[in-house]
């Protein structure tokens, strides 16, 4: 999509509402009848509000997404008229509360393109999801000499957890090198994997620099040495369309919060031939079978690895935030957000000093920047006092920033909700910031 030279962006934005309807096909906010940012943002509350006088602003995305009032109102609809633990009881309730997580696993499984419900493992979010993962499945197939190849690009929670486990078998995790400009060395992977590979963690785009690697392809090199893959989606499922079956990830993980949905819920998803490899990670209900002194037998996947009470209402939760989301046409989403990004990564170059991360490769909707002579805690301060959120700090991906000499950065980030003149007006707001004493 081409975008048109803009106006003056230290030009104040005018307010959403007075956009005109007509204007250039190619513009940002100029998308097929079944998506505008406006649709969008008249579903989400908190975008309605103001911050320090000024109307918010929210551009902390990648952190966590706002949500649209179908969400709120199924979470308080769920406590208000279906309260009930599911499972576990024959009564009208315990039924009508049992068919709506089980609603939620399949519309899990349909948004991910897995072949079955039984695929999808509800967890607290990505960082969960990874941890199962590393002592449910690592615990018995990691040992001395295994390799974990891991990028340097990847967010904490993809890194630690490896680390742990790599401590308690005696395995090891590798870190994958990446580039000049901040792209995974794909020789140097290709040169990393053997034998003695194991497990591959990488995730499908970064919540630094928001790239999109070649994942498909690296699952596909990894299988040739028969090392299982695990894909962190969570920066990606609010973005680019996913299909686990076409990538053949062997685990997939998202967390529904970056998809407009709760806090404390999230999904994982594991190949039903690897289903059979990952035993207990939790006890207590809801996994089991039958329970005795003498032995226990455990239920199948997924119960298997849900113990106790899951987060019922969060699962309404996202069923009602992947509803909305896929209310709209998903391509022309995708095509707005590429064209937001553009606009804000050209905007942004008008600002002196300011220097984007990574590479002008195919990226998801992050731009994380520097400005010469700026801490990045008080470009977010600045900032706030304009009503706009940002994010500032490591961004739990320490090792990438390292990579080009860094210990913060500051993030913004777009959703389908953003608008050009949000960017306007963090753009002037940077401006100012520069003339600033």
């Amino acid at each position: 999509m081409t975008i048109p030279e803009t106006a003056d962006p230290r030009a104040h934005s005018r307010p959403a509402d007075s956009r005109p309807e007509t204007g250039p096909a190619d513009a940002p906010g100029r998308t097929p009848d079944a998506f505008t940012p406006e649709s969008a943002r008249k579903d989400v509350p908190i975008l309605h509000r103001t911050v320090n006088g000024h109307p918010l602003v929210w551009l902390d995305n990648a952190a966590t997404t706002q949500k649209p009032r179908q969400v709120i109102e199924a979470v308080a609809g769920y406590y208000g008229t279906a309260n009930s633990n599911i499972h576990r009881g024959a009564h009208t309730m315990a039924r009508e509360a049992t068919d709506l997580y089980e609603a939620g696993r399949a519309a899990v499984a349909d948004f991910l393109g897995a072949a079955s419900p039984d695929s999808i493992v509800f967890v607290r979010g990505t960082t969960e999801a990874v941890n199962l993962v590393a002592q449910s499945w690592g615990r018995g197939r990691l040992g001395p000499g295994d390799d974990i190849l891991v990028p340097a690009l990847e967010h904490h929670s993809n890194i630690v957890p490896w680390q742990l486990i790599a401590k308690e078998t005696r395995a090891r995790v590798v870190p994958v090198p990446l580039l000049a400009d901040g792209r995974i060395d794909q020789d140097a992977y290709a040169g990393l994997l053997s034998s003695r590979t194991r497990l591959v963690a990488l995730g499908q785009a970064s919540n630094v620099l928001g790239t999109v690697p070649p994942v498909r392809e690296m699952t596909a090199l990894a299988h040739r040495y028969g090392a299982r893959v695990l894909v962190d989606g969570a920066q990606a499922v609010a973005h680019l369309p996913v299909d686990v079956t076409a990538l053949d990830a062997d685990f997939y993980a998202f967390s529904g919060h970056k998809l407009y949905a709760p806090t404390g819920i999230g999904a994982l998803y594991v190949k039903p031939g690897v289903l059979g490899e990952l035993r207990p990670w939790q006890g207590g209900g809801n996994m089991i079978d039958s329970v005795s002194f003498e032995r226990t037998t455990f239920a199948p996947a997924p119960h298997l690895l849900e113990a106790g009470t899951g987060h019922i209402a969060g699962v309404a939760g996202l069923l009602a935030a992947l509803n909305w989301f896929t209310s709209f046409d998903l391509a022309a989403v995708a095509a707005y957000e590429e064209a937001l990004t553009a606009y804000a990564r050209k905007a942004m170059g008008n600002v002196p000093g300011l220097e984007i991360l990574g590479p002008e490769a195919r990226r998801i909707a992050v731009l994380t920047f520097t400005m010469a002579g700026r801490d990045p805690a008080d470009i977010a301060s600045w900032l706030d006092r304009d009503g706009i959120a940002i994010r500032a700090g490591h961004h739990c991906a320490q090792p990438a920033l390292a990579h080009y000499g860094l210990a913060a950065a500051a993030r913004a980030s777009f959703a389908l909700y953003n608008t050009p003149e949000e960017v306007d007006r963090l753009v002037t707001s940077l401006l100012e910031l520069d003339r600033s004493a």
